[in-house]
């Protein structure tokens, strides 16, 4: 079964850190973009980084310097590192992945199942 699981969520104070993890199961036979979604309430999904499964990385504005997305291929993982993190941060938190599984022909999209981090101020 695919899957997408993700850790690290959690709640902090605004300036800390936090690390999210997502690892992609086995069954995918090439892992081609991964990224991370959050929607905060009442708010559209919206796309916070990805990274290309040659290390090409896009951020969104309001994270740049202070979020680092990165990835390890030998264990279809993909990390984001977010540090002095806001208010307006709080928000759930979904892994994403372009991939192709075994025996498929061709790519789809997967979701994790969200992770909620939440900041105080």
């Amino acid at each position: 079964q695919v899957q997408l699981v993700e850790s690290g969520g959690g709640l902090v104070q605004a300036g800390g850190s936090l690390r999210l993890s997502c690892a992609a199961s086995r069954s995918f036979f090439a892992i081609n973009i991964m990224g991370w979604f959050r929607q905060a309430p009442g708010k559209q999904r919206e796309l916070v980084a990805s990274i290309s499964s040659g290390g090409r990385v896009n951020y969104k504005d309001s994270v740049k310097g202070r979020f680092t997305i990165s990835r390890d291929n030998a264990k279809n993982t993909v990390y984001l590192q977010m540090n002095s993190l806001k208010p307006d941060d709080t928000a759930v938190y979904y892994c994403t992945a372009n991939a192709i599984l075994t025996g498929a022909t061709k790519d789809s999209w997967y979701w994790g199942q969200g992770t909620q981090v939440t900041v105080s101020s």
